[in-house]
């Protein structure tokens, strides 16, 4: 009997390690996405003559025709968010896969380069389960000064 049990243990170890690795794997693949996206976005605007106008008016035409199809997470606001996110990591391969859409939404709305290096820097000296969400949380408190 007490075999059975260590089998068991041992397979819903298995089984969880392989989901937490599926969503992480999902949540990078999207990142890469909204990083591509903005990218895209970006390149449009730069062949626009006004580019804050066309810009924007861009931006909200994606919208109309993106939202209804594939929800909320393609609005106006998610769009510029996008294009934040492009602008702030322009290198792809700086885009770190230990990082949520959630971690990157908010070094996106730091303006200070070195603040956002302080932060990738101490994300990952931490970056151990619920101590990378400690930073995560803590971010508002850190670069409030």
């Amino acid at each position: 009997m007490q075999k059975n049990l260590s089998i068991l243990k041992d397979i819903k170890e298995i089984i969880s390690v392989s989901k937490d690795k599926a969503i992480r794997a999902v949540d990078n693949e999207r990142v890469l996405m909204y990083w591509h996206i903005g990218k895209r976005i970006l390149e449009e605007e730069q062949e626009g003559k006004e580019r804050a106008v066309y810009g924007e008016y861009l931006i909200k035409t994606l919208a109309e025709q993106l939202e209804p199809e594939y929800g909320s997470g393609f609005s106006y606001r998610q769009l510029n968010f996008f294009r934040q996110f492009y602008k702030t990591f322009p290198i792809v391969n700086s885009v770190r896969s230990q990082f949520s859409w959630t971690h990157y939404r908010l070094l996106i709305c730091i303006e200070n380069e070195d603040k956002i290096s302080f932060y990738i820097a101490e994300n990952e000296k931490y970056n151990s389960g619920k101590q990378s969400n400690y930073f995560c949380k803590r971010i508002p408190i850190i670069f409030a000064n």
